[in-house]
């Protein structure tokens, strides 16, 4: 990948303290972008600031809470105010959720409504005319999981869902700027110690840790999320599997349904 694609741009990761949102901004950073950095504990994010600080001096670090309009519009004033201007946002931040549709508490809907689509709109609208003067690119972080709804996973997969209608939109909107939209959709990914998902009742609780030969590196992630900026691509499908589950959704949906149907004791053994 060419290193001029990124050398001298600015670009906001959001949920960046960890994750796949970790391995982007290193990844630009390793590319010559100035990083802005963001998430809402304070401590991961000083350490990883710390982490990105040995790539490049040309980061800054927010702590703030995008799930929120001041704390969005103060991620995009200090960005501004550090660096001028905004190459790439790349709305990153979100979480899952586990539980059937019957036992919910229904506040786990909004609060992963309130994560993984506000959270991404929050960022997008004040940024949108900074990017416009780059010509810049604004990224939607989504999953496979949006491509037909999940069993156990509804608001999750409902929430990544409707990433795919704003960045439609947006991508319509903004074709007269010449702003590049994307939409990327991650498969199962290894996951850190510590991270954690919501619960049916609404309580929080810790994921086991997943770093095996079936789950893809969150630097792979990050690759494919820098090539769909450096190629100006749409919709970027991960895995051989994704691909294969568009293909099937988009012409036999009912096949998809039942193969659903036929596996879900996996999908439950999945997400406990």
């Amino acid at each position: 990948m060419a290193k001029n694609n990124f050398k001298n741009k600015v670009a906001i990761i959001t949920g960046s303290s960890g994750g796949i949102g970790k391995a982007i901004a290193i990844s630009l950073a390793k590319q010559g972008s100035k990083v802005v950095i963001n998430g809402r504990n304070s401590e991961r994010l000083n350490k990883t600031l710390l982490e990105i600080r040995e790539i490049t001096s040309e980061v800054l670090a927010v702590c703030c809470d995008v799930s929120s309009i001041s704390g969005s519009q103060d991620l995009i004033d200090k960005t501004i105010e550090k660096f001028g201007k905004i190459d790439f946002l790349i709305n990153n931040v979100g979480i899952s959720m586990r539980g059937e549709i019957a036992d919910l508490n229904p506040e786990v809907f909004k609060t992963v409504f309130d994560s993984n689509v506000l959270g991404a709109v929050y960022p997008t609208i004040p940024a949108i005319k900074h990017i416009r003067e780059t010509k810049g690119s604004i990224v939607f972080i989504s999953s496979l999981a949006a491509i037909h709804g999940l069993p156990f996973l509804s608001a999750y997969s409902s929430s990544k869902l409707a990433l795919r209608a704003i960045a439609e939109s947006l991508r319509i909107e903004e074709s007269k700027n010449d702003v590049h939209v994307g939409l990327v959709l991650v498969g199962i990914t290894e996951i850190e110690d510590n991270k954690q998902a919501v619960n049916f009742d609404g309580s929080m609780i810790s994921l086991e840790s997943r770093n095996n030969k079936k789950a893809q590196s969150k630097e792979n992630v990050a690759k494919s999320v820098l090539k769909n900026i450096s190629k100006r691509k749409f919709i970027s499908v991960q895995t051989s599997l994704g691909k294969l589950n568009a293909f099937l959704h988009a012409r036999f949906p009912l096949l998809v349904e039942r193969i659903l149907i036929k596996n879900i004791d996996k999908f439950n053994n999945f997400t406990k």
